[in-house]
């Protein structure tokens, strides 16, 4: 099967506890809007390799089934929402399935906490073998012929505590690289819905941190991800409240954007930008949220005409894009609408003050950088109450 532009992705999300049946659950329990460790199936002795500190912990999984994908998979991008009270953890893993067998081992994709007071939360470095091969939040295929994924979920509980953490939702976007350019569909009457609407987004200046807070990447200069996810939660109104960040002190031009950046960080990677850490902190804010692939800004155009902006993430060189005048090798920004002509108009926190972050660009040019240098990558952050546009033969929302 190919998707609508000539470019095969695909993606596959499951809602729990109401999907848990599709999968295999051991010692996880069904609570209200999740899943949580009921009678567990066993206990792991582990030390965080960040702190050092070893800790006994309870754990339950579910393992989802396998998703035939229809095509060659190149790469596979997972994501989660959940949370984890004191003592308890998450671990992702993802293995890749052909010819109705497992193709790969499993590769972890991220041992997550919703905050650093339990472990560290982390990707794992060192996952590269002859089949496969995953790196801080991708898993992408080798030697091995992958059709499909799978997905595992363990819950970790500590075994001195008794509230264990809960697992939302997980899913992940498989995709495979573009041969050929996609051939650009013409725009459809909801597409044309978004020309003209722009969305009052707050903008926020992520290098107005610059001189400040260092830590959790090293500052504002690096922070565009959790700068663009705090940007969409408070457009949502659902963005912490001044009580969760009043830890920041000094508290600096925007204390949200620092308690994003230590709640999105990945202490392997060293950086607030894992694409599924952003997301599932997006998720503790009760929004759904999770991360796709799109294949044009038509499709971008079907989720702005729903009333929703994105986050998406692009790579470009000074020159190539009127109105972002620098390099990077990749940065997300807020795609917050459309001209009436069809311009996407951007929230690019990379800029010196707030009133520079309104911008808008050319649309063949943004569109290459992003499909270019990401793949379409993008965050997409909303309410259960806003309905996702109708979804693509080949799904990938």
């Amino acid at each position: 099967m190919t998707g609508t532009c000539g470019r095969d992705v695909a993606y596959r999300g499951f809602r729990l506890p109401a999907e848990v049946d599709l999968g295999v659950a051991e010692g996880v329990v069904a609570v209200p809007g999740g899943l949580t460790i009921g009678a567990p199936v066993g206990q792991l002795d582990h030390t965080d390799p960040h702190t050092g500190r070893t800790a006994r912990y309870e754990l339950a999984t579910w393992t989802a089934p396998v998703v035939w994908t229809g095509f060659g998979v190149d790469e596979i991008v997972p994501s989660w929402t959940g949370d984890t009270p004191a003592g308890g953890w998450l671990q992702v893993e993802l293995r890749g399935w052909g010819e109705g067998a497992p193709s790969t081992d499993w590769y972890v994709l991220g041992r997550w906490a919703a905050d650093d007071t339990t472990i560290h939360r982390t990707s794992v470095p060192g996952q590269t073998h002859d089949e496969a091969w995953a790196k801080v939040d991708t898993m992408g295929a080798l030697r091995a012929a992958i059709t499909g994924w799978q997905v595992r979920v363990t819950l970790f509980r500590r075994t001195d505590v008794t509230a264990g953490p809960v697992l939302r939702t997980v899913g992940a976007v498989a995709s495979a690289a573009d041969v050929d350019p996609p051939d650009r569909p013409a725009g459809t009457a909801a597409a044309g819905a978004a020309r003209g609407r722009v969305f009052d987004v707050p903008r926020y200046a992520q290098r107005l941190h610059g001189g400040g807070e260092t830590r959790w990447g090293g500052g504002g200069d690096s922070w565009c991800s959790p700068t663009c996810v705090s940007m969409v939660l408070d457009f949502w109104c659902a963005g912490p409240t001044p009580d969760r960040y009043a830890w920041v002190t000094p508290p600096g031009p925007r204390p949200v954007v620092v308690h994003a950046a230590r709640g999105c960080y990945d202490h392997a990677y060293a950086g607030a930008g894992n694409w599924p850490f952003n997301t599932a902190y997006a998720g503790l804010h009760g929004v759904d949220a999770f991360v796709t692939r799109l294949r044009s800004l038509a499709e971008a155009e079907l989720f702005v005409a729903a009333g929703m902006p994105l986050v998406v993430s692009a790579r470009f060189r000074r020159g190539e894009i009127p109105g972002l005048d620098y390099d990077t090798n990749g940065h997300l920004m807020v795609l917050v609408g459309f001209t009436e002509t069809g311009d996407p108009v951007l929230n690019d926190p990379y800029a010196a003050t707030d009133d520079g972050v309104r911008r808008t660009v050319p649309r063949d040019r943004f569109e290459a950088a992003w499909q270019g240098g990401s793949g379409g990558l993008t965050y997409v952050i909303r309410p259960a109450s806003v309905p996702l546009p109708a979804a693509p033969a080949q799904a990938n929302w």
